[in-house]
């Protein structure tokens, strides 16, 4: 018998809850499902982007890992070049568009801007959550091109 495996949570270390709720909620667009603090030394706070079946969590007494030190999370998006436009428009520094080439044989390198395909995971931009936890955006169009 075969179970399945689905990725629930991400947790992502901060070093100031508000902080973070304010950028993930306000700026980003995450929604808030769960802030829950029953103690004073314990606080966790679970969002989720709209749309997507795993959520991140934040919070005190959450984790041992230094504030902002995940790396590379992938947020796929529809429309990468509108989902930045968003972004920037909430004051997300985020970095500009680039896209694997050569496409068909891609060797690690990066060009400027969209796909001209707009190919599926062919294009990219990162940005960082005040704490320095990084994250990239990557189209992919759905339902599958």
């Amino acid at each position: 018998m075969t179970s399945t495996l689905l990725l629930e949570v991400i947790t992502l270390p901060v070093s100031d809850v508000a902080r973070a709720l304010r950028f993930y909620v306000d700026q980003v667009g995450f929604v808030l499902d769960v802030d829950y603090a029953p103690t004073d030394a314990f606080r966790v706070a679970q969002l989720t982007p709209p749309g997507s079946s795993c959520s991140i969590q934040l919070g005190g007494g959450v984790t041992d890992a230094p504030a902002g030190s995940v790396r590379n999370t992938y947020l796929l998006v529809t429309d990468l070049e509108a989902t930045r436009g968003r972004l920037l428009e909430r004051g997300v520094q985020v970095s500009e568009i680039r896209h694997k080439t050569p496409g068909d044989a891609w060797d690690g390198t990066f060009a400027p801007g969209l796909d001209a395909d707009r190919g599926d995971h062919a294009s990219f931009a990162d940005f960082a959550d005040p704490e320095g936890n990084t994250w990239v955006l990557q189209e992919r169009g759905f339902p599958q091109r």
